[in-house]
């Protein structure tokens, strides 16, 4: 069904670029012009808030960054519209995390022609992770584009080390994409790592003498994070938060709980609490929101909060669920 609905927006897309071609040749030729010719500035597209965050700090006030999945919306399943498609063709870089976060894009960069548009995997050079399904099977044929992308795990900005190195990939692109501003992409670039390395410090520091290691996470989104600080993630679910666990599986982390003596079940923003809720119930604990930060809303936006806030945030919520 998810591969129907792409298909027939790309045949919109498809259409309305027919369409535009038949028209004004001026409308055309601003639409896919190399810069905005009112500020001079390259247009860069962004998927999620992470890769919008990064992006920004590294650009500052030199290019154009637009975020193109609203940040009350959970990324894993978004595709995006024929007018979406549109706004990226029109951009001079696209920056996404990974295809497997962002399923659709291999076939977006199939579908979109565009000599002016670069396509930006900021985790590339990254070593990704076995996904975190545990009800996946190794050895299974046949895998189709849906089902290809719970393999890995895409979560890697919620390392602070790793996502040093995704601002490093966006800011290589934005420096071959527009070298004129070369030297401030590169401040602003070591300004941002400097924070991010001040964030690790602030990790490695307040969980290393945590009395519990081990953490019951709705999905599982937080491996890299768990094992760049020494803890052990036992995800409910799989890489995508609506995925729904087995009864066995249920009484795996129920039989694993009571073991080790867990009080938290910590859940996300973005998804629903129920399956983390229930189990909380059948083992008398608590919930908690750990920020997956894969949106980020314009209301907590707006209250100053960002990716290395709600990080914090984070981190003081495990030191505080992890010492009970």
């Amino acid at each position: 069904m998810k591969r129907f609905r792409f298909k027939s927006i790309l045949i919109l897309f498809t259409a309305i670029i027919l369409m535009a071609g038949c028209g004004k040749k001026e409308e055309t030729s601003v639409a896919n012009s190399s810069k905005d010719p009112a500020s001079n500035k390259i247009k860069v597209i962004t998927t999620f808030y992470p890769m919008y965050e990064f992006t920004k700090n590294v650009a500052g006030d030199r290019a154009d960054v637009q975020l193109l999945i609203p940040s009350t919306i959970e990324p894993h399943d978004w595709e995006p519209s024929p007018k979406d498609m549109a706004n990226i063709q029109s951009a001079n870089i696209f920056i996404y995390n990974s295809e497997y976060m962002e399923t659709w894009v291999l076939n977006v960069q199939k579908s979109i022609k565009s000599d002016k548009l670069s396509f930006v995997e900021a985790s590339k050079g990254i070593t990704l992770a076995e996904g975190g399904d545990e009800d996946h099977h190794d050895g299974e044929e046949g895998h189709d584009e849906h089902d290809h992308h719970h393999e890995m795990d895409p979560h890697v900005w919620l390392s602070p080390v790793l996502a040093q190195k995704e601002v490093e990939s966006i800011t290589a692109a934005l420096i071959k994409a527009d070298p004129n501003n070369k030297e401030a992409y590169e401040k602003n670039s070591d300004a941002y790592i400097a924070k991010l390395k001040q964030l690790d410090n602030d990790f490695r520091e307040g969980l290393k003498n945590i009395k519990k290691k081990e953490m019951i996470t709705q999905h599982a989104a937080f491996g890299y994070l768990a094992k760049e600080y020494g803890l052990k993630q036992v995800p409910i679910a799989g890489l995508s938060p609506d995925q729904e666990p087995s009864p066995a599986k249920l009484g795996e982390l129920k039989k694993f709980a009571k073991q080790h003596d867990v009080k938290v079940i910590y859940f996300e923003e973005l998804a629903s609490p129920k399956v983390a809720q229930t189990l909380a119930n059948e083992i008398g604990a608590k919930t908690q929101v750990l920020n997956t930060l894969e949106g980020l809303s314009k209301e907590d936006q707006d209250k100053g909060l960002d990716y290395i806030k709600v990080m914090e945030n984070n981190l003081e919520i495990l030191k505080q669920s992890q010492s009970k």
